[in-house]
């Protein structure tokens, strides 16, 4: 059983805000304080300092997080599983996949897994990467199938297969014409996918190590959907950086087409992850091998 005081402290983590904790749990603020008081007694250490007026986790914070994350995961695994042995009730597992793995990757695989294991109850959420992580480190999922940047050494982490992100375009334009730089395209109208997202998370790195960014387009759309991207692409309204996979369909069928470009080839990793040093690691290890 999880110490109440553990609650307040992953709270004061997901939000790092006492007063923002004290609400979440329906307590006092000086009771959050008491509570990590009585950790940083327990543990022997300082767990948050404040950076002028921004609370931080210390490296021993940062530690006892983690490690009490994967605690807290466990144990709700741990009463779900016993209820359904006891029960003979099916087991739940929760999986996140941001959009570009969950549609045109997992989703498939996936599938013929769970018709194979009618003993699993799954609950798939889809979203951009940093949700996907906030999801994951709150307990709300138990693993995740993401295409964004993350910190590797903060989780279990293993490869599910590299993917190239591809510059399209309408099959018209004029840049499916010779080969270019991406210099070159810094006069279209980029449509980029909303901050957390995986795949403009890519860019942007990839983007910064030419000391570029996405302000130096000439303009630049902002657009959740991934299909509505492609839509407007193949209209002509401007160019978007997408994984190969997520446009293979438009790429055979001849609505969008992939700008050539010289010295800029940008390869991702898409990554099963999920927290270190779970119990239920197998189960996890089990999923990924039968779903890759």
């Amino acid at each position: 059983m999880q110490d109440f005081r553990v609650e307040t402290f992953l709270t004061v983590c997901r939000t790092m805000n006492y007063t923002r904790a004290a609400k979440a749990l329906n307590i006092t603020q000086p009771a959050v304080s008491q509570h990590i008081a009585h950790l940083e007694k327990a543990y022997g250490a300082r767990l948050f300092d404040y950076r002028g007026k921004r609370l931080t986790l210390t490296e021993a914070g940062e530690l006892v997080r983690s490690t009490l994350s994967t605690m807290d995961h466990d144990e709700r695994l741990l009463r779900e599983r016993v209820a359904a042995a006891v029960s003979g009730a099916r087991i739940d597992m929760s999986v996140g996949m941001t959009l570009t793995a969950g549609e045109y990757l997992v989703a498939a695989p996936l599938a013929d897994y769970l018709a194979k294991r009618p003993d699993i109850r799954a609950t798939v959420r889809s979203g951009g990467t940093r949700e996907l992580l906030a999801l994951l480190e709150a307990g709300e999922i138990d693993c995740a199938f993401v295409e964004g940047m993350f910190d590797r050494s903060a989780y279990e982490c293993d490869v599910y297969r590299r993917e190239r992100l591809v510059c399209v375009c309408a099959a018209e334009h004029v840049l499916t014409c010779g080969a270019y730089c991406i210099e070159d395209l810094l006069s279209e109208h980029l449509l980029v996918r909303e901050p957390g997202s995986g795949t403009r998370a890519v860019l942007e790195h990839a983007l910064a190590a030419r000391n570029l960014s996405l302000e130096g387009f000439r303009q630049t759309s902002m657009v959740e959907s991934l299909d509505v991207i492609k839509i407007f692409a193949a209209r002509g309204l401007g160019i978007a950086f997408l994984y190969e996979a997520a446009v293979a369909r438009e790429l055979e069928a001849g609505s969008l087409r992939v700008v050539p470009l010289e010295g800029f080839r940008v390869e991702h990793d898409i990554s099963f992850i999920r927290l270190k040093n779970s119990a239920f690691e197998a189960e996890f290890r089990r999923l990924f091998d039968e779903v890759r």
